[in-house]
């Protein structure tokens, strides 16, 4: 990877983007990101997402967007992180992990996803788990693996569409059970066609935005 050290205004570029990102699920234009960072032109935004692309920070995607490949190093004396990835949207017919689906990778401490385990992450959309503190628009840390036990909050993969839930299994009969205070959401009673991803581990802290 090529150097990753940035200056000020580089570095702010590169927090609006991810922050973008993980909020509205795509990344900013040029424009957007010439109005975030108080420019007056778009031309400095350009050169800024430039230079971070030249770093290996960023890279363009094949639809145009931009992904995030690492954070940079900026303190050596912060406690010891792992880069894990951001899942977006879930490609039809592509492992939950496929390049095209991660949209960038935040650090997470290895207090929460601890070694040599494997994570993701994967934003939340809706109330259907509230009751478990996990609400609308959250980032919930996942631990890789295909299995569960009843009780256990899970990342299932139902076609294309990955869902928090918890998991309950009875005989040869999968239900999948919202915890919310919204008696709008019903079970998802499931026999095939899905797959879990992962164990729900952790929410993590409005401060991975900073």
């Amino acid at each position: 990877m090529s150097n990753t050290q940035m200056n000020d205004r580089e570095l702010e570029a590169f927090r609006e983007i991810r922050n973008s990102l993980i909020k509205r699920g795509r990344p900013p234009s040029v424009r957007e990101l010439m109005i975030d960072l108080g420019y007056r032109s778009p031309r400095s935004a350009a050169v800024l997402i430039d230079r971070l692309i030249e770093k290996g920070l960023l890279r363009r995607k094949a639809d145009g967007g931009l992904q995030l490949l690492a954070e940079p190093e900026l303190n050596q004396d912060h406690a010891q992180t792992v880069n894990v990835p951001l899942v977006g949207t879930v490609a039809c017919g592509s492992p939950i992990l496929a390049d095209e689906n991660i949209e960038a990778v935040i650090p997470v401490s290895t207090k929460m996803a601890k070694p040599p385990h494997q994570y993701f992450l994967l934003k939340v959309n809706g109330d259907s788990m509230n009751e478990c503190q996990i609400y609308d628009h959250d980032l919930v840390l996942i631990r890789q693996q295909t299995t569960a036990d009843n009780g256990d909050l899970v990342v299932a993969l139902i076609d294309t569409e990955a869902t928090v839930k918890e998991f309950h299994r009875s005989r040869n009969t999968i239900i999948l059970k919202p915890r919310s205070s919204n008696r709008g959401h019903q079970p998802i009673v499931l026999t095939e066609d899905f797959q879990i991803q992962g164990i729900v581990v952790a929410t993590l802290p409005k401060e991975v935005l900073n």
